[in-house]
């Protein structure tokens, strides 16, 4: 394994294409289990008897894992080596595969997603800083290119693959494979990865901000969980104190920042970031940008297979035309660069509400049958506006964000966009399973009762990309090319 005494100074490695193939195949994985896991919920709320808010936190609890591990773990791959974090975020992705594949129950499943989501978290960060050292600036545009085609690969490949996978029924298992697949390709990428991806060094001088990381952590976790859980428990008086206790931990949270940025200390989130008006707009319109797809296929899942009988396979295909419109859009969006951000953000939030509005539809008025190809064209038009519109609405707010921080607010912006994954779940989870509960309770039957809880799911999209197009607007106008490094590829849920 080379090692390189400075990180500029150094010639190229000249087996730097390996080391990125390797680096790809990791974020690939990473990124393919995003999507692979929602074709599979069915079939592991039924074999594992899991309640409602259980199979919403297997998840919510990878996503909001990955959301609290991203910045800390960022930090300290720059303390101990991003070569040698990235290997032990491989290692500890793979192992928790592993535990996920061979998980006896529900409880077992949500802990081991836990780590599943940490270990993405160690890896994620150091992929793009590995490769932006590794290879010279005029090689960096076609090394980063392949990034972002591996994502779109992934978000086509993830419903397919794990709808395939359970129906082989391998080895007499049902979802369980969807996992087990990432534990040999994970011991390749960490052997291959150990001798071929140049050894970086850390730097020991730099701290991590281990009180931020407490806080930050306790804050996203009380609001979001009695959000998922409160339904269960008929929302007693300690969810609301909870939501409550995360709030004020957020707020103390903000405090320390600036107490830290006052005494010239490390932060977790940079303080002129939190202090910056036109990011903190940004990184909320992120958030409820990315809020509406991972709740919009967990209900799309349960309503194909537990409504209608669909197998995961027939579920994963149904799905594919969103895939194949962020592919076809990410394509497209790469040849307008930094131009017309607003115009596309405002375009891409039109193209999503109208979709998933004319999903909406369809769903409200199937009655004992459904066909699949009713969903290729509003999948494909959301699919379309989802490509657009990420891509975009990352140049937008980054471009405002001084060079020395472009880093800090890459990871900020993945982290609220993880966070706002986690919450749209909880939301959306709650109006379907509340709706769905009810619908039954009235003695509807379960094609009806899943059609109306999904229609009445799918206005949560249908508002919050509203909100989002109209948002798009307020961003100030165009001040040239964004800053910094590209943010690294989106997971899409689908």
């Amino acid at each position: 394994m080379t090692t390189y005494a400075a990180e500029t100074a150094s010639p190229p490695d000249p087996r730097r294409w390996l080391s990125l193939a390797i680096l790809l195949i990791a974020n690939f994985m990473n990124l393919i289990d995003v999507t692979i896991v929602n074709v599979a919920l069915p079939s592991m709320r039924e074999s594992l008897g899991a309640s409602d808010s259980q199979i919403e936190w297997v998840i919510a609890a990878y996503v909001l894992a990955f959301a609290l591990g991203l910045l800390p773990f960022g930090r300290l791959g720059d303390i101990v080596g991003r070569t040698r974090m990235f290997l032990a975020g491989v290692v500890a992705f793979t192992a928790a595969s592993a535990l996920c594949g061979l998980a006896p129950n529900i409880e077992m499943l949500i802990a081991a997603r836990v780590l599943q989501g940490l270990g993405g978290a160690m890896m994620t960060p150091q992929v793009l800083a590995i490769a932006t050292v590794t290879f010279p600036p005029h090689e960096r545009g076609q090394a980063f290119s392949l990034f972002g085609l591996s994502a779109g690969l992934a978000s086509v490949c993830g419903p397919i693959l794990g709808g395939v996978l359970i129906d082989a029924q391998l080895f007499g298992l049902d979802w369980q494979p969807i996992f087990l697949v990432n534990v040999p390709i994970g011991i390749a990428a960490i052997v291959a990865g150990w001798f071929l991806i140049p050894r970086l060094p850390g730097h020991a001088d730099l701290k991590n901000d281990y009180v931020g990381i407490l806080l930050f952590g306790l804050g996203i976790v009380a609001v979001v969980f009695p959000i998922v859980e409160g339904r269960a428990y008929g929302w007693p008086l300690w969810a609301f104190g909870m939501i409550a206790f995360g709030v004020v931990m957020l707020g103390l949270f903000y405090l320390w920042q600036g107490r830290r940025a006052a005494a010239g200390e490390p932060q977790l989130l940079n303080y002129a970031l939190l202090r910056s008006k036109e990011f903190m707009f940004g990184a909320f319109v992120v958030t409820v940008f990315a809020s509406g797809i991972p709740g919009m296929f967990l209900v799309i899942s349960l309503l194909l297979q537990s409504g209608f009988g669909f197998s995961p396979l027939e579920s994963g295909l149904t799905n594919t035309p969103f895939s194949v419109g962020v592919l076809i859009a990410s394509a497209i969006a790469g040849r307008f660069g930094a131009h017309y951000l607003r115009g596309r953000l405002a375009a891409a939030g039109a193209l999503l509400t109208f979709g998933i509005g004319w999903l909406h539809f369809i769903i409200a008025g199937v009655g004992d049958t459904i066909d699949h190809w009713w969903f290729l064209p509003p999948l494909l038009v959301a699919g379309i506006g989802l490509g657009l519109g990420f891509s975009s609405l990352f140049q937008l707010v980054l471009r405002a964000v001084p060079p020395r921080d472009a880093g800090a607010g890459s990871g900020a912006l993945q982290a609220f966009q993880q966070v706002g994954g986690a919450l749209g779940i909880a939301l959306v989870g709650e109006i379907f399973f509340t709706h769905l509960g009810s619908a039954f309770a009235s003695g509807s039957g379960p094609h009806a009762a899943f059609a109306d809880a999904t229609a009445l799911a799918l206005w949560y999209q249908v508002i919050s990309f509203g909100l989002v197009m109209l948002l798009a607007f307020f961003f100030k106008g165009s001040g040239g090319q964004p800053q910094g490094r590209p943010a690294a590829p989106i997971p899409v849920e689908a």
